[in-house]
């Protein structure tokens, strides 16, 4: 059973200026079949606790947005289609390696503020492990979240997260957001983005928590279970267009999943490893 303490960092402010910019050019991959392999190594198991981390100032609203999102990966509700239904997508990767019964199971853990910005407003990669390391250290994620006016060095120039382990060091992922047409779901464009990052960033982490599960491309910057697929949300997507998704008729959001507390999310599609595509939720 292979547990780890893993690290993911989000940087907030600056996901609506380049990540739309980086998923059109990443999205030219879209017409060529893409090669996802399997390296032999452990898939994420067990009972593990998401711990959230919030560095700066979070508006309790805002909070409850990526604490609902994480409530709802393990909450089916009846409403359909639901981020539920999206996680269950991450269950085919088990079962094309044959293993054991997946008995992954995520639930909301410690919620920690860090409002007085302790380590300053100007972070270091080796300050974001410091964060990471106030929350569980056994069979726990602990994800740091970052204010718009928090910078974290060589992160939001090209990435705006990354994911780790406590053994093995970090890597680079390329996340997105969805294109400016588009309403966001919870009417808050920043942490609706937030979901997106904190979506693709789990998703690559159970399937390759230790950089020799799933991915496609070098080790040094692999693409993963979302991440391979970014800019697509919706069937018949393309570069610059997200796909054809769900629209609240009172607020005009687009969305592809319900989540608990009548939250709506814009999540990922999920490369599906059955099938070499990526599999949307609408």
């Amino acid at each position: 059973m292979a547990k780890a303490c893993v690290l993911l960092n989000l940087c907030l402010f600056i996901s609506l200026l380049h990540l739309s910019s980086a998923a059109r050019s990443l999205s030219t991959q879209d017409d060529q079949q893409l090669q996802f392999q399997y390296h032999k190594g452990p898939l994420l198991t067990g009972k593990i606790s998401v711990n959230l981390i919030w560095y700066g100032k979070f508006k309790p609203s805002q909070r409850a947005i990526i604490a609902d999102f994480i409530s709802s990966l393990s909450s089916p509700i009846k409403a359909q289609p639901s981020v539920a239904t999206w996680w269950k997508g991450t269950q085919k990767y088990y079962q094309r390696i044959k293993s054991p019964k997946n008995t992954l199971a995520l639930t909301l853990g410690a919620q920690l503020l860090d409002e007085k910005y302790s380590l300053g407003k100007s972070l270091t990669i080796n300050q974001i492990v410091k964060l990471a390391s106030k929350g569980a250290q056994r069979d726990a994620i602990n994800v740091v979240l970052t204010a718009a006016d928090v910078t974290v060095d060589g992160f939001c120039s090209s990435r705006c997260g990354t994911h780790g382990s406590s053994g093995s060091g970090r890597k680079n992922l390329l996340t997105f957001g969805w294109s400016p047409p588009l309403v966001a779901p919870n009417n808050d464009v920043g942490l609706d983005g937030m979901v997106i990052n904190v979506a693709s960033l789990l998703a690559g982490t159970i399937t390759n928590p230790f950089g020799n599960g799933y991915f496609q491309g070098p080790k040094e910057a692999p693409l993963e279970a979302a991440s391979a697929c970014t800019g697509v949300y919706g069937k018949g997507a393309y570069p610059g267009y997200a796909g054809n998704l769900l629209v609240d008729p009172t607020t005009g959001a687009s969305y592809n999943a319900n989540g608990v507390n009548g939250k709506k999310y814009l999540l990922p599609a999920l490369f599906d490893p059955a099938t070499s595509a990526c599999s949307t939720l609408v």
